[in-house]
């Protein structure tokens, strides 16, 4: 079975009615594939959350669905930074454009790791990688993810859970870029309290 065959099993129908299967274990299966995802980026994150939406309900759909994704991308993020020096990772390091990246995320911190996960298409094992890479702290990388996934998760799964709702009620998209902007406002208040947290330990 080659890898195009198996992107072509995880349709929404297929992974609703896994869900449905393993229901008894709760919502481990609606937590589990989200965070198997960021490992593996050949997955379907837009399909897992619409199939959490679907067969959990908007709210619980999109909790699973941003704990799973939140934890998955943390803990690669994790296992850069702890094994990025080793050979295997190496050749990424040289790589011109991740070196440009890195060089841009560290120069810029939370703002654009935060904007880049809010997309439901930005490569986000590439964005893990290169943070896992980068000098930029675990705790920045932590506040963007979490943001970042909020806002992505819970896009996807009110667009998909009342796609309908959505066209005829404005006022609710109008909602939803609001709550990106405060998500990203605070986010971006916490880092500078960070920051100037940090040079002042360093200035002692």
């Amino acid at each position: 079975m080659d890898l195009e065959t198996i992107r072509e099993w995880f349709t929404l129908d297929n992974i609703s009615g896994l869900i449905q299967q393993y229901r008894s274990f709760g919502p481990i299966p609606g937590i589990l594939m989200p965070m198997l995802e960021a490992f593996l980026p050949f997955l379907p994150l837009v399909v897992f959350v619409l199939a959490n939406a679907t067969a959990f309900g908007l709210w619980w759909g999109f909790l699973f669905s941003w704990i799973g994704a939140v934890a998955g991308s943390f803990l690669v993020f994790l296992v850069i930074r702890r094994y990025g020096q080793m050979r295997f990772f190496r050749f990424l390091q040289k790589h011109k454009q991740v070196q440009r990246l890195m060089v841009w995320v560290e120069s810029h911190g939370f703002g654009p790791l935060f904007i880049l996960l809010c997309f439901p298409f930005t490569p986000s094992a590439i964005v893990n990688i290169v943070a896992g890479l980068s000098k930029v702290s675990p705790l920045q990388y932590g506040l963007a993810v979490v943001g970042g996934k909020a806002v992505m998760i819970f896009t996807i799964s009110f667009v998909g859970y009342d796609l309908v709702s959505l066209i005829h009620k404005p006022v609710r998209t109008i909602i939803i870029g609001f709550v990106i902007f405060i998500l990203w406002y605070v986010g971006k208040r916490l880092e500078v309290r960070l920051n100037k947290s940090m040079k002042r330990e360093e200035g002692q």
